[in-house]
């Protein structure tokens, strides 16, 4: 697992969009029906979008995200530009810099519009970045990009049920966040056991106080994906939150089972603290 999905893990947000930056989306209730309250999230100014990709990078890797850069200026072949920009957005995200990364990787679509690869890599980048995201302006600035690449390739794949549900979720935080809930029921209705939906709707659900929903889509989850540690960490939370302290407890212990990680054990810990 990656570093970043543990940390994640660890101080309990969402992987894909922070909680607290979500509008209130009332996502599922008994009467089958759904309201969204207004975001109390404050304007930010917006970040250079256009200079992100100047990010200074750690001596170790300085000189070969040189080369590439020189690579990527002096070649002509496009498999040449392909392979030297794909890597060189690797080093990006090894260092954590998912928008650089995904900067690099739209310059790289501008010199191969048609490779349907190269678009799906960029869409990727720019959903990885959105995740992370937490200005408010950039957070719509990157959604917009993901939308545009992803849904290239689903013009041509309308099954790619993965990609679907990364569009999905950045209708979430915009301004039309119903237009992506429903989706994410369009995607559970085709496919009930999908992973990457059920977590989503899992973690919409806390987000909107809905920890007994949120319990319910997380018990799916782990029903049919048991090895998703997010999931099986989320639903004990759920439990926690929903004061179903046995349940709560013996979920925590579960996930002290599944990892060796000593972050996630102590965040574990804290939990089964307080119970």
């Amino acid at each position: 697992m990656k570093k970043s999905q543990l940390i994640l893990i660890v101080v309990g947000v969402c992987t894909i969009v922070g909680l607290y930056a979500l509008p209130k989306v009332v996502v599922d209730n008994e009467a089958g029906t759904t309201s969204v309250e207004d975001s109390s999230a404050p304007e930010t100014s917006a970040s250079d979008v256009a200079g992100m990709h100047e990010n200074e990078l750690s001596s170790e890797n300085r000189s070969e995200a040189d080369q590439l850069r020189a690579t990527l200026a002096s070649a002509k072949d496009p498999s040449e530009i392909s392979a030297a920009g794909k890597s060189l957005a690797a080093i990006y995200q090894k260092e954590g810099m998912f928008d650089s990364a995904a900067y690099i990787l739209e310059e790289v679509v501008v010199l191969n519009p048609t490779n349907l690869e190269l678009i799906e890599e960029a869409g990727k980048a720019y959903y990885e970045a959105y995740s992370f995201a937490l200005d408010k302006a950039k957070v719509e600035n990157l959604a917009e990009k993901t939308r545009t690449y992803l849904n290239q390739v689903l013009e041509k794949d309308p099954s790619r049920l993965d990609l679907k549900t990364k569009v999905a979720m950045t209708y979430v935080s915009s301004a039309n966040p119903m237009q992506g809930i429903a989706m994410m029921r369009e995607i559970l209705e085709a496919d009930p056991q999908n992973e990457d939906g059920l977590f989503n709707m899992g973690v919409l659900s806390m987000q909107s106080g809905q920890y007994k929903r949120a319990a319910e889509r997380f018990e799916e989850l782990v029903k049919y994906h048991p090895d998703n540690l997010q999931g099986q960490f989320y639903l004990a939370v759920s439990y926690f939150e929903s004061k179903e302290k046995n349940k709560a407890k013996a979920q925590f212990e579960e996930v002290k089972k599944m990892t060796q990680d000593s972050v996630i054990l102590e965040s574990v810990q804290t939990y089964l603290d307080k119970l």
